[in-house]
């Protein structure tokens, strides 16, 4: 029995037990989330076609959270049900002659094709007592150092505990441990790996904790840890601020992680076993161990409806930057992860990057509800056996959602990313997105 089903049996018995159970009912919330999305992806310099994906589906997307029964431990549980629905399956892996490969959307079956549909689901059990809550089930944390992907049709799921706790004004803190995960076009739940590693290499010990503190107003200081046992422990610094100027404002986003070995990626016998991560080693003893220094500082000016942003990340060290990755799609905490440059892009050893991005919101010019944003990133100095490797991309987004009427809240965005790298494939990438939430409860 996983988590999951284990959080649900529990919370509904000890509900059943409860003398009121009037929060719980309450203070319940449901909603249907409609997702359909559209995905094209044309990678140019591969030896054939094979990489091109075209993919269309229908996500649905249930979310339920309960409130607390009454008395001093409040008891509750959320839930979240999901399916994919297939409208255009992007070919067949292996098929001779084919011109394109599925696996974005959708998971493949034993033929190569992508499943006509796809589920999978999970329940949380809650508690709370004061201002602490405890998590135990089905996880979505979005932290600096862990953080969900819901980069395709259905979100990313992880499976474990996690504590929340707001006892001190402006101090939140957090503590958990995660041991699997189903990635966002997957049934499976799999343990967890970092990029680089074998792929019998896995582990399901991952441990966190850390917090925000509100100094200020306007700052806001951060520092949180994780733990990959057998592979990585990180240190990560942030420091967010806002300043309200005479004309306009300012946003500053400070980020600084350090990382290293952990258990078995520490030593050559682990890392000959595949506890490996991602980089550039000029000792061949050292090959695989991680060792890395990222810092990152973003700055966005915004003045009526406008937002101009500049920011810059440096990597340092002799592996890539390590996060947690299943090989089905993953998010990593970095200013240069964005459409198309995660995964490996951005984040490569010794690598160098600037960022430049402009944003204007049409509410400013009698258009609520439509927005628009371009980003351009370059980097280079990347530590590798041969010299000049650097890469470029370039993203554009346009987004729209309906501010009255029947469909009101209703969605449309439309993504186009360019990523030209000689260290990864050269890739096109466009999604279309329609979405829609239903609010049941």
């Amino acid at each position: 029995m996983n988590k999951s089903t284990l959080a649900l049996a529990v919370s509904l018995g000890v509900i059943a037990q409860q003398s009121s159970a009037a929060g719980f009912i309450e203070d319940s919330k449901a909603s249907l989330g409609l997702r359909n999305f559209y995905y094209d992806l044309n990678t140019t310099d591969t030896a054939n076609n094979n990489a091109e994906a075209r993919e269309w589906g229908q996500g649905f997307i249930f979310n339920y959270q309960s409130g607390f029964t009454e008395g001093t431990v409040g008891v509750g549980v959320d839930a979240v049900a999901l399916l994919g629905v297939r409208l255009d399956g992007g070919s067949r892996t292996g098929k001779v002659g084919r011109d394109r490969t599925p696996g974005q959307l959708f998971p493949t079956d034993s033929d190569g094709s992508a499943v006509r549909d796809y589920s999978k689901a999970g329940a949380t059990l809650k508690l709370r007592l004061s201002k602490t809550e405890a998590h135990i089930g089905t996880l979505q944390p979005k932290l600096p150092v862990v953080t969900f992907n819901d980069g395709r049709l259905l979100p990313q799921l992880f499976e474990g505990g996690q504590i929340t706790s707001k006892e001190i004004d402006g101090l939140s803190v957090v503590a958990g441990q995660l041991e699997h995960t189903k990635t966002r076009s997957s049934t499976d739940s799999v343990s967890l790996g970092v990029p680089g590693a074998a792929a019998a290499a896995r582990s399901n010990k991952f441990y966190y904790a850390g917090g925000d503190y509100q100094l200020t107003k306007d700052l806001t200081a951060q520092y949180y840890y994780g733990n990959l046992e057998n592979f990585y422990k990180q240190h990560f610094l942030g420091l967010l601020h806002s300043w309200a100027l005479p004309v306009g404002s300012l946003k500053t986003d400070l980020r600084y992680f350090d990382s290293g070995s952990d258990g078995k990626n520490g030593s050559a016998a682990g890392r000959a076993d595949g506890y490996r991560g991602a980089g550039y080693w000029t000792n061949a003893a050292k090959a695989g161990e991680i060792d890395n220094r990222t810092w990152s500082a973003l700055f966005t000016y915004g003045y009526q409806g406008h937002e101009l942003s500049a920011g810059y990340q440096k990597v340092s060290g002799n592996s890539a930057f390590p996060y947690l990755s299943e090989g089905g799609g993953a998010t990593a905490y970095l200013i240069t992860d964005r459409q198309i440059g995660s995964g490996g892009k951005f984040l490569s050893a010794g690598e160098r990057t600037w960022l430049a991005g402009y944003a204007y919101d049409f509410g400013q010019v009698g258009v609520p509800g439509l927005k628009a944003s371009v980003v351009y990133l370059s980097g280079d100095q990347i530590d590798n056996a041969q010299s000049g490797r650097k890469e470029w991309e370039r993203d554009l987004r346009v987004d729209y959602t309906l501010q009255d009427g029947a469909l009101k809240g209703l969605g449309l965005s439309w993504r186009n990313g360019y990523l030209h790298s000689n260290v990864a494939n050269t890739a096109q990438e466009n999604r279309l997105i329609v979405s829609y939430t239903i609010p049941l409860l």
